[in-house]
């Protein structure tokens, strides 16, 4: 047998667009090319956020090309003072090159941007066959082409124009190899388009693509004059309101002495909807987040406290019911734009906002004026306020009758367990901590209403190859199946969910390797011994955080803050933008917490526990990967299987990243 040799020239260097081309599914979906125009158009919405463009033009050609026009400020065509090269050839060749960094410093091109890392058209560039580059600036037009991310082009003048006319053109031909589909999604782009005319008041945006036949091609183009109430009734269509559409905009003044910046904020349009499905769709800095995020949570947050206090005011809640926040906000149809000024985003494709001052701004500015509409509004805030009663007396029903189905010989549950108040399977959940201490911190982070804690002791058996029959003989094992009220069973058994206590159960362990080991084994046991949990959606691992950074007050408007990484990579990423702000190294310091137990209740709740703010993965088998899935635990966990471990580790063991 060969031995694979590992020396100095084993190691790759990717260099410039390299590593976007060998993984391309870290920087874009790789579904279809959508996405990679979606970078091109957000360019040109962020420089009509900014106010120097009123229209944006998108053309799909007949050769399967799209271009993207503005009339914006046109991308800088003259060398950089430090690289030596031109501007506009950085931003397509180089990853991190962009305006938007620096927006708190006002050293950046943009206040507002949903750019963070400058790596947006970079990606585009590399993922095309061919990408051009049209600018209008100062008079002259400038032209430059790109193949697969390199310069095939270099940059040249090709004509004048006027002083005034000014504008980027870029027109992009998707490299078919990197994508399921070489196609564009259609319905997608306008849906994007679309929301961006509504997100840009004044500003106008086309689309233009090519009829079948010798036909005049098709044009679309969008503007609302109304902003967002008038999109979110085109939105819901035929659905039925149960009150007028209300819509507000709020934002931080320059002379405001809070936390957050000038320009910060909110606009919003919302209803309520008597049936039919809930339409809803958020945004940051004009960038779609069809995953919503902590913005979101702040709008749930100001639309329950404001009810609230109106049922409250008018004494309309009945005796022993008690309203939630899904009660008030499950019928809730609405648009959310939020304006943030330094966004933090869930992966390159920003599909989730991640900030956890976005849900305190949100809930800041958002509140007064629903809790304002509502007393102005009387008849339509009791309406709102029935609404919410009924909703909140359904779930309680719902309860009762689950109650019911129990048996009466039910297991004694285990002493250690510290259950919570609520019965309702919907917002029960269990976490299941590593260690007494970290248990103790969880029970006093926990939400004692909705947040059960099993504090499990030392590791679990590996329960691969333990027969059903020996389960209970380990203690811990036992008390969790008691503690879920679900008996183990086979992947092929009938298996009776009734009393099942608890609809999400997380494992919560230390961020470490014994952190990840008894992960694995948790998950050996549920895979192996509850596998309906699994496939049913109740089964989760919470991520806490490895580093914590603690940045000093930067004068008046900056107060103290505490930044959260999840591993080595979110830390450099948050040292990395500490240097763009032009924070100190003397001015935060790092800590890394050796485990749960090291964590005070408040922060463990914050970054671990809280639904709002925390990490939480769902465990899922993927789609037909139930015998690939099955051979993995085989591998790893199987008491015979040394050999192939042995092997399989020595194959692949030169690409762990691991933190020991």
């Amino acid at each position: 047998m060969s031995q694979a040799q590992y020396n100095e020239s084993s190691v790759t260097v990717l260099k410039g667009l390299e590593p976007v081309k060998e993984r391309p599914g870290m920087y874009t979906r790789t579904d279809s090319p959508t996405h990679i125009i979606q970078e091109v158009i957000d360019n040109a919405a962020d420089e009509a956020l900014g106010g120097f463009a009123d229209h944006i033009d998108v053309t799909i050609h007949t050769d399967g090309s799209v271009s993207v026009a503005d009339n914006g400020r046109g991308i800088p065509v003259g060398l950089h003072p430090l690289e030596q090269v031109p501007v506009v050839e950085l931003v397509f060749t180089q990853l991190h090159a962009g305006g938007k960094f620096n927006k708190k410093s006002g050293n950046g091109a943009y206040a507002f941007s949903g750019g963070l890392h400058g790596v947006g058209v970079s990606v585009t560039n590399a993922l095309s066959t061919r990408l051009e580059v049209t600018v209008k600036r100062e008079g002259k037009i400038h032209r430059i082409v790109f193949a697969g991310g390199d310069v095939l082009e270099p940059l040249a003048e090709i004509g004048k124009c006027a002083q005034k006319d000014s504008g980027t053109e870029v027109r992009v031909w998707p490299d078919g190899r990197y994508f399921e589909s070489p196609h564009h999604q259609l319905p997608e782009l306008e849906r994007l388009l679309r929301a961006k005319a509504v997100l840009l008041p004044g500003v106008r945006v086309h689309l233009s693509r090519p009829a079948k036949g010798e036909e005049a091609p098709q044009t679309q183009s969008w503007h609302y004059p109304h902003g967002l109430k008038s999109y979110l009734l085109n939105l819901l269509e035929n659905a039925q309101e149960a009150v007028p559409v209300f819509a507000a905009e709020s934002h931080i003044g320059a002379d405001s002495d809070s936390d957050f910046s000038p320009g910060e904020g909110v606009s919003f349009a919302l209803t309520w909807l008597e049936e039919g499905s809930v339409a809803s769709e958020s945004y940051v800095n004009l960038i779609p987040t069809p995953l919503g995020g902590t913005h979101e949570a702040g709008l749930k947050q100001a639309v329950f406290n404001a009810v609230s206090n109106f049922i409250n005011h008018h004494n309309l809640l009945p005796r022993g019911v008690k309203v939630q926040s899904d009660d008030v906000f499950n019928r809730v149809a609405f648009v959310l734009s939020t304006r943030v000024l330094d966004p933090q985003f869930q992966g390159q494709t920003k599909d989730k906002l991640t900030n956890r001052d976005a849900l305190k701004l949100v809930a800041a500015v958002s509140g007064d004026p629903i809790e304002l509409w509502l007393n102005q509004n009387v008849d339509a805030g009791k309406k709102i306020a029935d609404l919410a009663i009924k909703q909140a007396q359904a779930r309680m029903r719902s309860v009762k009758k689950i109650e019911k189905k129990k048996g009466s010989g039910v297991a004694v549950l285990p002493g250690k367990l510290t259950d919570c108040e609520s019965e309702d399977l919907r917002e029960n959940e269990l976490f299941l901590v590593e260690g007494d201490s970290a248990g103790g911190s969880a029970k006093l982070a926990r939400d004692k209403a909705t947040q059960a804690i099993l504090p499990l002791r030392g590791k679990v058996l590996n329960s691969f190859e333990t027969h059903r029959d020996q389960l209970f003989g380990n203690n811990e094992i036992h008390d969790i199946a008691v503690a879920i009220g679900v008996d183990p069973h086979g992947s092929g058994d009938t298996v009776d969910l009734s009393g099942l206590r608890y609809g999400k159960i997380a494992i919560l362990s230390d961020a470490d390797v014994d952190g990840a080991h008894i992960q694995v084994l948790l998950l050996t046991l549920f895979f192996k011994h509850f596998p309906q949990l699994i496939a049913r959606g109740h089964i989760y691992v919470a991520q806490p955080p490895l580093f914590r950074v603690d940045v000093n007050a930067q004068g008046k408007s900056k107060p103290a803050r505490k930044l959260y990484a999840l591993d080595q990579q979110e830390l450099d990423g948050i040292l990395e933008r500490l240097q763009t702000e032009g924070v100190r190294d003397s001015a935060y310091a790092i800590s890394r917490f050796k485990g749960l137990g090291e964590m005070n209740p408040d922060q463990l709740k914050d970054t671990t526990m809280h639904p709002d703010t925390r990490r939480l993965l769902q465990v899922r088998i993927p789609a037909g990967g139930g015998e690939n899935t099955e051979h993995i635990f085989v591998k790893l966990m199987g008491k015979g299987e040394a050999a192939s471990r042995r092997a399989w580790m020595e194959a692949e063991g030169d690409k762990v990243e691991a933190d020991i």
